[in-house]
């Protein structure tokens, strides 16, 4: 059974040492947060934002929106004990940092498992890194609790000696194959962040080069891209009236017996039926999300 579809077209970054940034994260029309351990915080405060992370997870008052935990590596000394505390907290996710292998994957799915991690809490995996990249296929089927690839392009960028450019293709490759990837196996993928803030018209640029490459929706740095995400990720009117119109046509066609049908003067068959009834879903999902 296919999971329900949830909005994810902005998806953003908060630092989970900054009290007040968490306290404002809810009443931002982000349709996810990442609270974050790992980049955003300094070495000396981890063991304090991990604490202050988790009493956010667990007291809520974030409305319908997704909340993410992006741990420390386990290859460092914070990781293990972020994981085992994401455990008690529940979220809806915790967000491995710099994945590599299937091997990283199933040591967090045992230790959320040991610690009593609700089955809610899935493992989202950053592709960030060169070795990673390579190793998509076997990260994206490396447990049934995997839901979703977030691609880490800035850190990609630099392993790889490239350049950021407005048409990404120095990471055109890394992004198809975590694409290929994440639809292999039924997950969700999120595009890289943008880093330069005043730069309006590249950021809408680069989220349709997302949407049109495949991508659930963007990572975002700051407040001020939400907006932009949210409108270039959703379903237009047009195209939801659209989809309705095709279902509906579909449907009396099968009740016909047939197995195509022409709507608009366009042949309508079962894939584009399967691609109508997905956006339709997404369309009643981000009004669901608006208003919880």
């Amino acid at each position: 059974m296919a999971a329900p579809v949830r909005p994810r077209r902005s998806v953003l970054y908060m630092p989970g040492s900054n009290a007040r940034a968490l306290e404002k994260a809810k009443t931002l029309a982000a349709d996810a947060l990442i609270l974050d351990l790992e980049d955003a915080v300094a070495p000396d405060v981890k063991a304090a934002a991990r604490e202050q992370v988790c009493k956010a997870v667990t007291e809520g008052g974030y409305g319908g929106r997704e909340l993410i935990i992006r741990t420390n590596g386990l290859d460092t000394p914070w990781g293990k004990d972020d994981i085992i505390a994401a455990a008690k907290a529940g979220p809806d996710a915790v967000l491995l940092p710099k994945v590599e292998s299937a091997a990283q994957v199933q040591a967090a799915e045992a230790l959320l498992k040991a610690n009593g991690a609700p089955e809610k809490t899935a493992i989202w995996c950053m592709m960030e890194t060169p070795k990673g990249i390579l190793h998509a296929e076997e990260i994206a089927s490396a447990s049934p609790r995997l839901g979703a690839l977030v691609m880490g392009t800035s850190d990609l960028v630099k392993d790889l000696n490239a350049h950021h450019t407005p048409l990404r293709l120095p990471v055109i490759t890394a992004l198809g194959l975590c694409l290929l990837a994440a639809r292999a196996y039924g997950l969700a993928i999120l595009d890289g962040v943008y880093l330069d803030l005043e730069d309006d018209a590249g950021f809408e640029a680069s989220c349709r080069q997302g949407l049109e490459l495949g991508f659930d929706g963007k990572t975002l740095i700051h407040p001020k891209t939400i907006d932009t995400a949210n409108r270039v990720f959703a379903p237009s009117a047009e195209d939801v009236a659209r989809a309705h119109k095709i279902i509906a046509a579909f449907e009396e066609a099968s009740k016909q017996g047939k197995a195509v049908v022409l709507v608009d003067g366009k042949l309508v068959e079962n894939l584009h039926v399967e691609q109508a009834k997905r956006l339709a879903a997404l369309a009643a999902a981000i009004e669901k999300l608006q208003t919880a």
